[in-house]
């Protein structure tokens, strides 16, 4: 009989577990409401835009062409600085490579973004429900960067080349975007065509930043060209709590 306690004790312990994980399974196949998720987006992306004042991160861009990613045709380093109702500035820290790519490429990018991130245009690039078609993609999750995810297909409301026909992975729990992926809306001019493109998030201060982008596109005059954006340093300044 003293042998028998034990083993008893030991069946009842695994028949908790497997009761637990069969209510895991239940709840994990559970459909996700979508209506709810896509809110999560929104609240996400409206606080970020509430409580981020201002925030200082240096961009590094680098361009290659013709499939060669070993080697940058050109290169500059900006420090960027976000206020809260103003938008955007840059200084540039340091350039090199093809003086036309700078001309042609990067600097015509930096006044873009500048143009974009002024107040009454900014609103309009926002990942939201009342800038894009947003839904939900059924049974697709995905784990990225440490995140359980979900995607959501997105389809702009208004076309422009920094709107993009694609995937939003946002994490499961806070809605939070941890990459986009797909197709800008748009070219952004008559001698190329939409370009494939990627930007991937990290928390920062408990907000999503931006850690790393690509964009890739065939041009009339420079052929297949890749850019890519490396995020760093960056000093956040938010709200203060009431």
């Amino acid at each position: 009989m003293s042998n028998l306690k034990p083993r008893i004790r030991t069946i009842h312990a695994v028949i908790l577990m497997l009761l637990a994980f069969s209510t895991n399974s239940v709840l994990s196949a559970q459909p996700i409401d979508s209506a709810a998720v896509i809110q999560r987006i929104d609240n996400s992306a409206l606080a970020r835009i509430d409580h981020v004042l201002s925030y200082t991160v240096v961009e590094h861009y680098s361009i290659y062409r013709n499939g060669d990613e070993n080697h940058s045709a050109a290169e500059m380093t900006v420090k960027t600085l976000y206020q809260k109702g103003v938008g955007k500035s840059y200084t540039i820290l340091s350039q090199s490579g093809s003086s036309i790519l700078q001309k042609l490429v990067l600097a015509p990018l930096l006044d873009n973004e500048k143009t974009i991130n002024q107040p009454g245009n900014v609103e309009k690039s926002w990942f939201t429900s009342s800038n894009y078609e947003m839904n939900l993609k059924a049974g697709v999750t995905q784990k990225m960067n440490g995140h359980d995810c979900l995607g959501i297909d997105i389809a702009p409301k208004h076309k422009a080349p920094n709107m993009l026909n694609g995937t939003l992975w946002v994490d499961a729990n806070d809605g939070s975007i941890v990459e986009i992926d797909g197709v800008a809306s748009r070219s952004p001019s008559m001698f190329s065509g939409p370009a494939k493109m990627l930007r991937q998030y990290a928390n920062m201060n408990g907000f999503a930043m931006a850690t790393h982008a690509r964009a890739e596109s065939d041009s009339m005059v420079f052929g297949r060209t890749i850019l890519t954006i490396d995020y760093s340093d960056y000093q956040v300044q938010l709200r203060p709590n009431p």
